[in-house]
């Protein structure tokens, strides 16, 4: 699905076209329809295609047994790579703007999750956080990824990240979460209690997008009417598919207490930086402090002020700042099983 543009999203897309001459023309044509509402759908797809090059990104699909996968990657491939998860109801362009900062330094990789965006899966396939995060094992080793790898995840996609994390200690280098979801003593907003709450937020017929606005955002950015209308026909387009997700979320609060949650994440050895929205409505931010009590190396939790629930959005800038530091300070440390691993 497509990303919740940024609120300066007019001003990007001049920056984008003068960094690209080679597609300027287009781009100014385009930035002018958006401005006065004559933007058509083929146009918004040329938008997100450009937005991606902006950010250093290129498409990509790779096809492991039933999933054919859809992802970015940008970067060079000898350079320490990043596993960028998205979260629910979103996609791999969720983190386009935080990308951009990250691919001089990094090999990026931000694949669309199973029965979003573009990833292709069968019918009746396991949503499940279990099979999706074995699902995405899979990919990584198709993709020769999974030595040393850095991940983060937001929201739904810290949830993942937590279990990839846990189950794959070995080559996890660095790990962080961002207004993660999962289930925590400190859970205090009905989202979390009750997965099923979170039904309210799908985005089945129009209007409906302007109140998922104001409920995972603090400060809604700007985004052209006609952009918005075209974000909330694809989000339609998939609602079924967004609605499985969070039934299966709804079994996990099922198979998990808080405290078997917390012990599995226990297993977890990797350094992690935790970001978390002060005024998240989602994922209250007292479980940020939660989690580094119960992870072993975590850092303070960075709390940002006047954002809610979509930091990679509401504020990518900040959220940026500390996570190239983190990633400059754990690539240089060793992993405490790497020798473990090797002797096997």
């Amino acid at each position: 699905m497509t990303p919740l543009l940024k609120r300066k999203f007019l001003q990007v897309l001049m920056t984008i076209a003068l960094s690209i001459s080679t597609s300027g023309t287009l781009l100014f044509s385009t930035t002018s329809q958006a401005a006065t509402g004559t933007i058509e759908t083929a146009d918004y797809s040329k938008i997100l295609q450009e937005e991606r090059a902006w950010a250093g990104l290129s498409t990509k699909t790779l096809r492991v047994g039933d999933v054919v996968w859809s992802y970015s990657e940008g970067g060079q491939a000898n350079k320490p790579t990043i596993l960028l998860i998205h979260g629910l109801a979103s996609s791999r362009d969720s983190w386009n703007q935080v990308a951009r900062s990250l691919t001089p330094y990094y090999h990026v990789i931000i694949p669309d999750l199973p029965s979003t965006g573009s990833t292709q899966v069968p019918a009746n396939f396991d949503l499940s956080v279990p099979n999706v995060t074995e699902q995405l094992r899979r990919f990584v080793e198709a993709a020769h990824i999974q030595n040393n790898l850095n991940i983060a995840g937001h929201s739904l996609g810290g949830s993942i990240a937590m279990f990839y994390a846990s189950q794959y200690p070995f080559d996890t280098q660095s790990l962080a979460l961002i207004s993660t979801g999962g289930l925590f003593q400190s859970n205090n907003t009905n989202y979390l209690k009750n997965p099923v709450y979170l039904k309210q937020l799908i985005v089945s017929q129009a209007g409906d997008l302007d109140f998922v606005y104001r409920k995972v955002m603090y400060n809604p950015p700007f985004i052209p009417s006609i952009i918005k209308k075209e974000q909330e026909r694809l989000l339609i387009s998939q609602a079924q598919e967004t609605s499985k997700i969070i039934n299966q979320l709804n079994e996990l609060n099922k198979l998990y207490t808080p405290q078997s949650f917390a012990k599995m994440i226990r297993n977890i050895e990797a350094p992690t930086l935790i970001i978390w929205g002060k005024q998240d409505q989602i994922v209250n931010v007292e479980v940020a402090q939660e989690l580094k009590s119960t992870l072993k190396h975590a850092e303070t939790p960075v709390i940002l002020n006047n954002v809610g629930h979509v930091p990679i959005l509401e504020a990518p800038e900040r959220v940026v700042e500390s996570y190239l530091a983190f990633l400059n300070q754990t690539q240089l440390q060793k992993n405490s099983l790497s020798d473990q691993k090797s002797n096997k």
